[in-house]
């Protein structure tokens, strides 16, 4: 007993110091936090019906998340690699990761600053140097860590995922200092102008896409640098390498895009006036991409969001019911408040109903229940090949010149087949998607959209298998025409003349309060679509944005 207390004794003579915190460390796997921000010991409640072993239970207290983020970041920051992993609740994977900060990220000096914990979660901000031979420079950025308990014991640990290394990190990614296999890019607009995150900052991701993919043919040379290399699962996603630090330039090739820099500009300061916003122009009669643009600048919705489209659906689904001879745009059409099918009862906004209606007015008020209704008369496929064969969509066969989803209408059945009909079940869309939508409406023929011409890389660009009939381009167009003048999207729409077109949409999505709102229209030849997550309806929140946008282009 004496001997251990020696022990004790002789280890607590070397504190760790963590961003201005005396963090009292017992050394080994187990170790543990005695005294930490002046704080008291750990959570006593205990569970011992797991027979002899003491099981900690009960919600986390703030001791005890101060003293297990406290251990992981004092060990990390101090180089101790095996016991920050021990102090997560993945060791190997913390282990391997943590190892790689130092020897393939070449990082060192890391100062790691705790901030004021949220719950479990604790804030930190990192300061570190990159240094590869003769070269260095500084590196900060911010990231967060999340306590949990162990399922077996209750102990307090670092919930282990990348994103705790940096927070650009998927699991499965690394972080990698040295040559880029691939050349920078420089990418210009369509007058040749110099496209840049600092002056389009909703373009950093189609940038690393665009050298991803052109960098070894564009004619540059590679440079040093930090970066992001992506594992399995980012590039199950299409997530492109990220570039974090360049320590010495490369010498860029060039890539031309379709983008125009007017538009890309008006699109940035669209969607910054909306929380989640985004928004794609493009040009029917070609399927160039004018204009993409976030409101978040970590991840491209816009081309690779995966979302519910809600009523915009509505398009494709009246493209099918009048091919089949379900719906006419002039003849009376079924609205009522309700309808039941597949054992759910759909309802309309508000339980609203139309008499006496035609098929015109329930696509311009959007009554869900005029297409429900045609649901026991389609096959479970019906929709799905519709979507694939005139409007190009759900293959994963587009090739625009940086990473998309191409949309997903899945087949389906009963009431998920029925809520397909209306932009919900299955269905998943983005900006792009439904901006390409709007635009066959308004060619009357599917191109595939793109944002650097095949005559670059002579690729092959994705085609749809067929075209659909006049009278039923017509019919789509009168609808869409009906809407912008009378119906859902007239306010957004107003003043943009008779060549326009619109459908508004909003999606569910269960935990929001609001749903997504969504519009795609066209106006000449110009097609866009936009999203705001969680903002209400389409046509109050992503209508003004595309008609903006529809405005400025014409």
């Amino acid at each position: 007993m004496g001997k251990r207390r020696r022990v004790a004794e002789r280890r607590k003579t070397r504190p760790a110091v963590l961003g201005g915190m005396i963090a009292v460390v017992v050394g080994g796997a187990g170790f543990g936090v005695y005294a930490l921000y002046g704080g008291a010991a750990a959570d006593e409640r205990t569970d011992t019906t797991a027979g002899h072993r003491t099981v900690r239970t009960g919600p986390l207290t703030a001791a005890e998340v101060r003293t297990a983020s406290a251990r992981f970041l004092t060990a990390w920051q101090q180089g101790r690699v095996t016991e920050a992993a021990a102090a997560t609740d993945d060791p190997s994977a913390a282990g391997k990761l943590l190892t790689g900060y130092a020897k393939d990220a070449r990082l060192k000096d890391v100062k790691l600053t705790p901030g004021k914990a949220k719950g479990a979660t604790v804030p930190f901000s990192v300061k570190a140097t990159v240094a590869y031979r003769k070269l260095s420079k500084p590196l900060t950025y911010g990231s967060s860590l999340t306590v949990v308990r162990r399922t077996s014991d209750g102990e307090p640990l670092v919930d282990w995922h990348s994103a705790v290394l940096h927070p650009d990190l998927r699991d499965g990614d690394r972080l990698v200092t040295g040559e880029s296999g691939t050349p920078p890019v420089k990418a210009l607009d369509r007058d040749g102008g110099e496209l840049t995150a600092a002056e389009y900052p909703s373009l950093g991701t189609v940038l690393d896409g665009l050298r991803e993919k052109y960098g070894k043919e564009a004619g540059g040379s590679a440079g040093v640098e930090l970066r992001v290399v992506r594992g399995k699962a980012a590039k199950a996603a299409k997530q492109s390498d990220k570039t974090l630090v360049e320590l010495s330039k490369g010498t860029p090739g060039t890539v031309k895009t379709t983008l125009s820099p007017a538009l890309q500009a008006a699109a940035e300061q669209q969607v910054d006036k909306r929380a989640r916003a985004s928004v794609v122009v493009l040009r029917p009669s070609t399927g160039e991409i004018l204009a993409v643009a976030n409101s978040g600048h970590g991840f491209n919705t816009a081309f690779q969001g995966s979302l519910a489209p809600g009523s915009t659906m509505k398009v494709i689904t009246s493209s099918l019911l009048i091919e089949k001879g379900l719906a006419a745009a002039d003849k009376p059409h079924p609205c009522p408040k309700t309808f039941t099918y597949g054992g759910w009862k759909f309802h309309n906004d508000d339980d609203f109903q139309i008499k006496g209606g035609t098929f015109k007015a329930s696509f311009a008020r959007s009554c869900n229940t005029a297409f429900i209704s045609q649901a026991k008369k389609l096959r479970n496929d019906d929709l799905t090949k519709q979507a694939q064969q005139v409007f190009g969509l759900s293959m994963n066969n587009w090739s625009i010149g940086v990473p998309t989803f191409d949309g997903s209408v899945p087949v389906q059945s009963a009431a998920q087949m029925a809520a397909s009909l209306i932009g919900q079940g299955g269905v998943r869309m983005n900006p792009l998607n439904m901006a390409s939508v709007a635009a066959t409406v308004q060619s009357g023929t599917f191109r595939q959209p793109y944002l650097v011409s095949p005559s670059v890389d002579h690729r092959t660009l994705a085609t749809a298998p067929r075209t659909m009939s006049a009278r039923t381009v017509s019919q789509l167009r009168e609808l869409m025409r009906y809407t912008a003048a009378y119906g859902t999207a007239a306010e957004a729409m107003a003043g943009l003349g008779s060549d326009s077109g619109a459908k508004t949409g909003s999606a569910e999505v269960d935990g929001q309060k609001k749903p997504n709102g969504w519009f795609t229209a066209y106006k000449g030849d110009l097609a866009a679509a936009g999203v705001v997550q969680a903002g209400g309806h389409g046509g109050d929140t992503a209508g003004p944005i595309v008609a903006k946008l529809l405005k400025l282009g014409s």
